[in-house]
Protein backbone atom coordinates (compact mmCIF):
# COMPACT_ATOMS: atom_id res chain seq x y z
CA UNK A 1 0.00 0.00 0.00
CA UNK A 2 2.98 2.65 0.51
CA UNK A 3 3.46 1.83 -2.61
CA UNK A 4 0.58 2.63 -4.28
CA UNK A 5 0.57 5.78 -2.39
CA UNK A 6 4.20 6.89 -3.64
CA UNK A 7 3.01 6.25 -7.04
CA UNK A 8 -0.46 7.92 -6.86
CA UNK A 9 -1.28 10.94 -9.16
CA UNK A 10 -4.32 12.30 -10.47
CA UNK A 11 -3.52 12.64 -13.90
CA UNK A 12 -2.98 8.88 -14.04
CA UNK A 13 -6.69 8.28 -12.18
CA UNK A 14 -8.31 10.54 -14.28
CA UNK A 15 -6.63 8.35 -17.07
CA UNK A 16 -8.21 5.37 -15.71
CA UNK A 17 -11.55 7.12 -15.71
CA UNK A 18 -11.15 8.09 -19.38
CA UNK A 19 -10.43 4.53 -20.18
CA UNK A 20 -13.74 3.40 -19.11
CA UNK A 21 -15.81 5.60 -20.13
CA UNK A 22 -14.76 5.68 -23.71
CA UNK A 23 -15.61 1.70 -23.16
CA UNK A 24 -18.86 2.24 -21.69
CA UNK A 25 -19.76 5.26 -24.22
CA UNK A 26 -18.89 3.52 -27.61
CA UNK A 27 -18.10 -0.34 -27.10
CA UNK A 28 -21.46 -1.32 -24.59
CA UNK A 29 -23.82 0.09 -27.22
CA UNK A 30 -22.93 -3.25 -29.25
CA UNK A 31 -23.76 -4.97 -26.55
CA UNK A 32 -26.76 -3.39 -26.80
CA UNK A 33 -27.48 -4.16 -30.00
CA UNK A 34 -26.55 -7.89 -29.78
CA UNK A 35 -29.20 -8.17 -27.07
CA UNK A 36 -31.74 -5.92 -28.67
CA UNK A 37 -31.50 -8.75 -32.09
CA UNK A 38 -31.88 -11.30 -29.50
CA UNK A 39 -34.96 -10.16 -27.47
CA UNK A 40 -32.81 -10.55 -24.28
CA UNK A 41 -34.63 -9.68 -21.09
CA UNK A 42 -33.58 -6.49 -19.62
CA UNK A 43 -32.68 -8.73 -16.30
CA UNK A 44 -30.01 -11.22 -18.56
CA UNK A 45 -29.22 -7.86 -20.45
CA UNK A 46 -28.08 -5.71 -16.97
CA UNK A 47 -26.48 -9.38 -15.97
CA UNK A 48 -24.83 -9.52 -19.05
CA UNK A 49 -23.35 -5.42 -18.64
CA UNK A 50 -22.76 -7.15 -14.83
CA UNK A 51 -21.06 -9.82 -15.91
CA UNK A 52 -18.42 -7.87 -18.27
CA UNK A 53 -17.48 -4.65 -16.31
CA UNK A 54 -16.85 -6.89 -12.63
CA UNK A 55 -14.86 -9.06 -15.19
CA UNK A 56 -13.06 -6.33 -16.81
CA UNK A 57 -12.25 -4.59 -13.21
CA UNK A 58 -11.31 -7.32 -11.44
CA UNK A 59 -8.74 -8.62 -14.16
CA UNK A 60 -7.22 -5.21 -14.95
CA UNK A 61 -7.17 -4.29 -11.15
CA UNK A 62 -5.20 -7.22 -10.48
CA UNK A 63 -2.73 -7.66 -13.93
CA UNK A 64 -1.98 -4.18 -13.31
CA UNK A 65 -0.83 -4.18 -9.32
CA UNK A 66 0.92 -7.67 -10.04
CA UNK A 67 2.85 -6.25 -12.83
CA UNK A 68 3.05 -2.25 -12.79
CA UNK A 69 1.73 -2.32 -15.63
CA UNK A 70 -1.08 -0.19 -16.78
CA UNK A 71 -2.95 -2.82 -18.17
CA UNK A 72 -6.36 -2.12 -19.36
CA UNK A 73 -8.98 -5.37 -19.77
CA UNK A 74 -12.51 -5.04 -21.43
CA UNK A 75 -15.60 -6.82 -23.18
CA UNK A 76 -14.58 -7.81 -26.98
CA UNK A 77 -15.54 -5.40 -28.85
CA UNK A 78 -15.54 -7.29 -32.28
CA UNK A 79 -16.96 -10.16 -30.92
CA UNK A 80 -19.85 -8.29 -29.39
CA UNK A 81 -20.27 -6.99 -33.00
CA UNK A 82 -19.92 -10.33 -34.39
CA UNK A 83 -22.79 -11.37 -31.71
CA UNK A 84 -25.22 -9.20 -33.51
CA UNK A 85 -25.67 -11.16 -36.57
CA UNK A 86 -25.30 -14.32 -34.64
CA UNK A 87 -27.52 -14.09 -31.24
CA UNK A 88 -30.82 -14.28 -33.33
CA UNK A 89 -29.77 -17.83 -34.53
CA UNK A 90 -29.18 -19.86 -31.42
CA UNK A 91 -30.80 -19.51 -27.67
CA UNK A 92 -29.00 -17.85 -24.86
CA UNK A 93 -28.42 -20.70 -22.93
CA UNK A 94 -26.59 -21.87 -26.61
CA UNK A 95 -24.49 -18.95 -26.36
CA UNK A 96 -23.11 -19.16 -23.05
CA UNK A 97 -22.16 -22.40 -23.95
CA UNK A 98 -20.18 -20.97 -26.78
CA UNK A 99 -18.68 -18.39 -24.77
CA UNK A 100 -17.40 -21.04 -22.22
CA UNK A 101 -15.96 -23.21 -25.19
CA UNK A 102 -14.22 -19.96 -26.94
CA UNK A 103 -12.29 -18.83 -23.97
CA UNK A 104 -11.05 -22.19 -22.79
CA UNK A 105 -9.73 -22.45 -26.42
CA UNK A 106 -7.86 -18.89 -25.36
CA UNK A 107 -6.73 -20.13 -22.04
CA UNK A 108 -5.16 -22.90 -23.52
CA UNK A 109 -3.61 -21.01 -26.21
CA UNK A 110 -2.75 -18.31 -23.39
CA UNK A 111 -1.12 -21.05 -20.99
CA UNK A 112 0.45 -22.98 -23.71
CA UNK A 113 3.07 -19.61 -24.39
CA UNK A 114 2.23 -19.75 -28.03
CA UNK A 115 0.52 -16.27 -27.81
CA UNK A 116 4.52 -15.00 -26.24
CA UNK A 117 5.81 -16.49 -29.71
CA UNK A 118 3.37 -15.03 -31.97
CA UNK A 119 4.05 -11.51 -30.60
CA UNK A 120 7.12 -12.16 -29.82
CA UNK A 121 7.91 -12.32 -33.85
CA UNK A 122 5.89 -9.44 -34.66
CA UNK A 123 8.02 -6.58 -36.38
CA UNK A 124 7.81 -3.77 -33.95
CA UNK A 125 7.60 -0.87 -37.20
CA UNK A 126 3.98 -3.56 -37.87
CA UNK A 127 2.77 -3.25 -34.31
CA UNK A 128 2.98 0.70 -34.15
CA UNK A 129 1.70 1.19 -37.75
CA UNK A 130 -1.15 -0.88 -36.10
CA UNK A 131 -1.82 0.53 -33.03
CA UNK A 132 -2.12 3.96 -35.31
CA UNK A 133 -4.23 2.57 -37.90
CA UNK A 134 -6.70 1.48 -35.02
CA UNK A 135 -6.63 5.01 -33.31
CA UNK A 136 -6.89 7.19 -36.21
CA UNK A 137 -10.71 7.27 -36.24
CA UNK A 138 -10.88 8.85 -32.94
CA UNK A 139 -8.68 11.35 -33.57
CA UNK A 140 -10.16 11.87 -36.87
CA UNK A 141 -13.65 11.84 -35.05
CA UNK A 142 -12.70 14.84 -32.87
CA UNK A 143 -12.67 17.40 -35.39
CA UNK A 144 -15.87 16.05 -37.63
CA UNK A 145 -17.41 16.82 -34.00
CA UNK A 146 -16.86 20.77 -34.76
CA UNK A 147 -19.55 21.27 -37.18
CA UNK A 148 -21.88 19.22 -34.92
CA UNK A 149 -20.57 20.89 -31.64
CA UNK A 150 -18.41 23.67 -32.27
CA UNK A 151 -18.66 25.41 -29.32
CA UNK A 152 -18.05 22.22 -26.86
CA UNK A 153 -15.42 20.74 -29.14
CA UNK A 154 -13.28 23.82 -29.69
CA UNK A 155 -13.32 24.70 -26.38
CA UNK A 156 -12.03 21.68 -25.13
CA UNK A 157 -9.57 21.88 -27.86
CA UNK A 158 -8.35 25.15 -26.81
CA UNK A 159 -8.09 23.98 -23.45
CA UNK A 160 -5.93 20.92 -24.34
CA UNK A 161 -3.55 22.98 -26.52
CA UNK A 162 -3.24 25.79 -23.22
CA UNK A 163 -2.14 23.14 -20.59
CA UNK A 164 -0.38 20.92 -22.61
CA UNK A 165 1.92 24.47 -22.82
CA UNK A 166 1.46 25.01 -19.23
CA UNK A 167 0.55 22.19 -17.19
CA UNK A 168 0.56 19.12 -19.44
CA UNK A 169 0.60 16.22 -16.78
CA UNK A 170 -3.50 18.20 -16.21
CA UNK A 171 -4.28 18.61 -19.88
CA UNK A 172 -7.18 16.09 -20.08
CA UNK A 173 -8.03 16.78 -16.87
CA UNK A 174 -8.89 20.06 -17.67
CA UNK A 175 -10.62 19.39 -21.11
CA UNK A 176 -12.81 16.92 -19.26
CA UNK A 177 -13.66 19.86 -16.45
CA UNK A 178 -13.92 22.44 -19.39
CA UNK A 179 -16.32 20.35 -21.70
CA UNK A 180 -18.73 19.05 -18.98
CA UNK A 181 -18.61 23.05 -17.91
CA UNK A 182 -19.91 24.45 -21.13
CA UNK A 183 -22.15 20.70 -21.48
CA UNK A 184 -24.08 22.08 -18.51
CA UNK A 185 -24.20 25.99 -19.33
CA UNK A 186 -25.95 24.87 -22.70
CA UNK A 187 -27.97 22.30 -21.61
CA UNK A 188 -26.57 19.76 -22.88
CA UNK A 189 -26.49 17.29 -19.89
CA UNK A 190 -29.72 15.94 -19.37
CA UNK A 191 -29.20 14.91 -15.59
CA UNK A 192 -32.91 14.34 -15.26
CA UNK A 193 -32.51 11.33 -17.48
CA UNK A 194 -30.29 9.57 -14.50
CA UNK A 195 -31.75 6.77 -12.51
CA UNK A 196 -30.03 5.03 -9.66
CA UNK A 197 -30.33 0.92 -9.31
CA UNK A 198 -28.15 -2.18 -8.76
CA UNK A 199 -27.77 -4.45 -10.95
CA UNK A 200 -28.72 -8.33 -10.18
CA UNK A 201 -26.57 -11.32 -12.17
CA UNK A 202 -28.64 -13.58 -13.45
CA UNK A 203 -27.30 -17.46 -13.56
CA UNK A 204 -27.61 -19.24 -17.46
CA UNK A 205 -27.53 -23.00 -17.38
CA UNK A 206 -24.94 -23.85 -20.16
CA UNK A 207 -26.89 -25.67 -23.38
CA UNK A 208 -23.84 -27.59 -25.59
CA UNK A 209 -24.97 -27.35 -29.31
CA UNK A 210 -22.69 -28.48 -32.34
CA UNK A 211 -24.19 -25.00 -35.04
CA UNK A 212 -23.13 -22.76 -31.40
CA UNK A 213 -19.73 -23.87 -31.23
CA UNK A 214 -19.22 -23.67 -35.12
CA UNK A 215 -20.41 -20.74 -35.97
CA UNK A 216 -20.29 -18.58 -32.07
CA UNK A 217 -17.34 -20.49 -30.19
CA UNK A 218 -14.86 -20.41 -33.53
CA UNK A 219 -15.54 -17.19 -35.08
CA UNK A 220 -15.58 -15.26 -31.39
CA UNK A 221 -12.17 -17.04 -30.53
CA UNK A 222 -10.26 -15.82 -33.98
CA UNK A 223 -12.06 -12.24 -34.09
CA UNK A 224 -10.72 -11.71 -30.06
CA UNK A 225 -7.17 -12.72 -30.58
CA UNK A 226 -6.67 -10.86 -33.65
CA UNK A 227 -9.23 -8.20 -32.99
CA UNK A 228 -8.00 -7.36 -28.82
CA UNK A 229 -5.00 -9.53 -28.34
CA UNK A 230 -2.56 -8.43 -30.76
CA UNK A 231 -3.53 -4.90 -31.24
CA UNK A 232 -3.53 -4.87 -27.25
CA UNK A 233 -0.16 -6.11 -26.69
CA UNK A 234 0.76 -4.09 -29.56
CA UNK A 235 0.02 -1.16 -27.65
CA UNK A 236 1.78 -1.93 -24.66
CA UNK A 237 5.01 -3.25 -26.73
CA UNK A 238 5.01 0.34 -28.58
CA UNK A 239 4.46 2.32 -25.21
CA UNK A 240 7.74 0.17 -23.85
CA UNK A 241 6.72 -2.57 -21.88
CA UNK A 242 7.81 -5.87 -22.53
CA UNK A 243 5.17 -7.46 -20.51
CA UNK A 244 4.51 -10.82 -21.61
CA UNK A 245 1.05 -12.05 -22.88
CA UNK A 246 1.00 -15.56 -21.05
CA UNK A 247 -0.29 -14.00 -17.80
CA UNK A 248 -2.74 -11.38 -19.35
CA UNK A 249 -4.26 -13.77 -21.97
CA UNK A 250 -4.38 -16.53 -19.32
CA UNK A 251 -6.07 -14.57 -16.56
CA UNK A 252 -8.72 -13.59 -18.47
CA UNK A 253 -9.68 -16.25 -20.61
CA UNK A 254 -10.26 -18.28 -17.14
CA UNK A 255 -12.15 -14.79 -16.03
CA UNK A 256 -14.31 -15.50 -18.91
CA UNK A 257 -14.89 -19.01 -18.31
CA UNK A 258 -15.98 -18.01 -15.15
CA UNK A 259 -18.21 -15.18 -15.84
CA UNK A 260 -20.21 -16.84 -18.71
CA UNK A 261 -22.90 -18.07 -17.06
CA UNK A 262 -23.90 -14.85 -16.37
CA UNK A 263 -23.98 -13.47 -20.13
CA UNK A 264 -20.42 -12.91 -20.71
CA UNK A 265 -18.89 -12.93 -23.95
CA UNK A 266 -15.55 -12.65 -23.07
CA UNK A 267 -13.19 -10.37 -21.28
CA UNK A 268 -9.91 -9.69 -22.84
CA UNK A 269 -6.83 -7.06 -23.07
CA UNK A 270 -8.04 -3.69 -23.93
CA UNK A 271 -6.50 -1.77 -27.46
CA UNK A 272 -8.30 1.53 -27.84
CA UNK A 273 -8.75 2.27 -24.21
CA UNK A 274 -4.87 0.78 -23.02
CA UNK A 275 -3.40 3.63 -25.57
CA UNK A 276 -5.10 6.35 -22.74
CA UNK A 277 -3.54 4.83 -19.98
CA UNK A 278 -0.02 3.88 -21.35
CA UNK A 279 0.68 7.44 -22.87
CA UNK A 280 2.23 10.45 -21.03
CA UNK A 281 -0.92 11.81 -20.30
CA UNK A 282 -1.27 9.18 -18.01
CA UNK A 283 1.89 9.81 -15.99
CA UNK A 284 5.54 11.40 -17.52
CA UNK A 285 7.28 8.10 -15.71
CA UNK A 286 6.24 4.92 -17.21
CA UNK A 287 6.68 2.97 -13.86
CA UNK A 288 3.79 4.89 -12.60
CA UNK A 289 1.08 4.41 -15.18
CA UNK A 290 0.57 1.09 -13.58
CA UNK A 291 -2.05 3.69 -11.21
CA UNK A 292 -4.04 4.15 -14.44
CA UNK A 293 -5.46 0.37 -14.56
CA UNK A 294 -5.39 -0.23 -10.87
CA UNK A 295 -7.74 2.90 -11.10
CA UNK A 296 -9.54 1.66 -13.99
CA UNK A 297 -10.51 -1.88 -12.64
CA UNK A 298 -11.90 0.43 -9.56
CA UNK A 299 -14.35 2.10 -11.68
CA UNK A 300 -15.24 -0.90 -13.98
CA UNK A 301 -16.11 -2.78 -10.73
CA UNK A 302 -18.24 0.19 -9.41
CA UNK A 303 -19.82 0.54 -12.86
CA UNK A 304 -20.73 -3.21 -12.20
CA UNK A 305 -22.26 -3.30 -9.43
CA UNK A 306 -24.66 0.22 -10.97
CA UNK A 307 -24.80 -1.66 -14.11
CA UNK A 308 -28.72 -0.49 -14.60
CA UNK A 309 -27.64 2.67 -13.76
CA UNK A 310 -25.30 2.67 -16.54
CA UNK A 311 -27.10 3.67 -20.21
CA UNK A 312 -29.22 6.53 -18.31
CA UNK A 313 -25.66 8.09 -17.41
CA UNK A 314 -24.22 8.10 -20.75
CA UNK A 315 -27.40 9.29 -22.43
CA UNK A 316 -27.10 12.61 -20.36
CA UNK A 317 -23.64 13.21 -21.62
CA UNK A 318 -23.49 14.94 -25.14
CA UNK A 319 -21.89 11.98 -27.67
CA UNK A 320 -19.34 15.36 -28.91
CA UNK A 321 -17.91 15.42 -25.33
CA UNK A 322 -17.44 11.81 -25.19
CA UNK A 323 -15.71 11.75 -28.70
CA UNK A 324 -13.43 14.73 -27.87
CA UNK A 325 -12.69 13.46 -24.98
CA UNK A 326 -11.32 10.66 -26.19
CA UNK A 327 -9.84 12.24 -29.28
CA UNK A 328 -7.36 14.03 -27.20
CA UNK A 329 -7.05 11.80 -24.65
CA UNK A 330 -5.32 9.78 -27.79
CA UNK A 331 -3.53 12.46 -29.39
CA UNK A 332 0.01 11.02 -27.73
CA UNK A 333 -0.75 7.30 -28.03
CA UNK A 334 -1.41 8.00 -31.95
CA UNK A 335 1.60 10.22 -32.21
CA UNK A 336 3.76 6.99 -30.77
CA UNK A 337 2.41 4.77 -33.17
CA UNK A 338 3.46 6.96 -36.04
CA UNK A 339 6.92 7.53 -34.51
CA UNK A 340 7.31 3.79 -34.11
CA UNK A 341 5.73 2.83 -37.45
CA UNK A 342 8.11 5.44 -39.57
CA UNK A 343 11.18 4.95 -37.45
CA UNK A 344 12.96 2.39 -39.86
CA UNK A 345 13.36 3.01 -43.47
CA UNK A 346 13.14 -0.59 -44.43
CA UNK A 347 10.03 -1.17 -42.81
CA UNK A 348 8.38 1.78 -43.47
CA UNK A 349 6.74 0.89 -46.67
CA UNK A 350 5.34 -2.30 -44.56
CA UNK A 351 4.34 -0.25 -41.94
CA UNK A 352 2.07 2.49 -44.09
CA UNK A 353 -0.03 -0.46 -45.54
CA UNK A 354 -0.29 -1.65 -42.16
CA UNK A 355 -1.90 1.78 -40.96
CA UNK A 356 -3.97 2.35 -44.24
CA UNK A 357 -5.53 -0.71 -44.02
CA UNK A 358 -6.00 -0.42 -40.26
CA UNK A 359 -7.73 2.81 -40.90
CA UNK A 360 -9.79 2.13 -43.43
CA UNK A 361 -12.51 0.31 -41.31
CA UNK A 362 -12.38 -2.27 -44.09
CA UNK A 363 -14.58 -5.75 -43.64
CA UNK A 364 -13.94 -8.85 -45.65
CA UNK A 365 -14.92 -11.67 -45.42
CA UNK A 366 -16.41 -11.52 -41.92
CA UNK A 367 -12.99 -10.03 -40.31
CA UNK A 368 -11.99 -6.51 -39.39
CA UNK A 369 -9.78 -3.90 -40.60
CA UNK A 370 -7.00 -4.92 -38.17
CA UNK A 371 -7.31 -8.51 -38.92
CA UNK A 372 -6.65 -7.29 -42.30
CA UNK A 373 -4.25 -4.62 -41.79
CA UNK A 374 -1.78 -7.26 -40.02
CA UNK A 375 -1.85 -9.76 -43.11
CA UNK A 376 -1.25 -7.25 -45.92
CA UNK A 377 1.30 -5.71 -43.21
CA UNK A 378 3.47 -8.48 -42.78
CA UNK A 379 3.13 -9.40 -46.29
CA UNK A 380 4.54 -6.43 -47.25
CA UNK A 381 7.24 -6.80 -44.68
CA UNK A 382 7.89 -10.56 -46.06
CA UNK A 383 8.38 -9.47 -49.83
CA UNK A 384 9.95 -5.59 -49.13
CA UNK A 385 12.10 -6.91 -46.34
CA UNK A 386 12.61 -10.42 -46.29
CA UNK A 387 12.87 -11.12 -50.16
CA UNK A 388 15.22 -8.22 -50.60
CA UNK A 389 18.01 -9.86 -51.01
CA UNK A 390 17.35 -11.97 -53.68
CA UNK A 391 17.76 -10.87 -57.27
CA UNK A 392 14.90 -9.44 -59.32
CA UNK A 393 12.73 -12.07 -61.63
CA UNK A 394 13.46 -10.04 -64.24
CA UNK A 395 17.23 -10.25 -64.54
CA UNK A 396 17.49 -13.90 -63.97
Amino acid sequence: MDRLRQDFSLSAVVAGAIAVIVSYAGPLIIVFQAASAAHLSTEVISSWIWAISIGSGITGLVLSWRLRVPVITAWSTPGAALLVGLLPGVTINEAVGAYIVSSLIIAVIGLSGAFDKLIGKLPRSIAAAMLAGILFHFGAELFVSIQLQPTLVMTMFVTYLLFKRLLPRYAIVAVLFAGGTVAGMSGMLHSGDIVVSVAHPVLITPAWSWHAIINIALPLTLVTLTGQYVPGMAVLRSSGYATPARPIVSMTAIASVLLAPFGSHGVNLAAITAAICTSEEAHREKSKRYIAGVASGIFYIVMGIFGATLASVFTALPKELIISLAGLALFGAISTGLTGAMADEKQREAALITFLVTASGMNFLGMASVFWGLIFGLAAHFSLTLLSGRRPLLAR
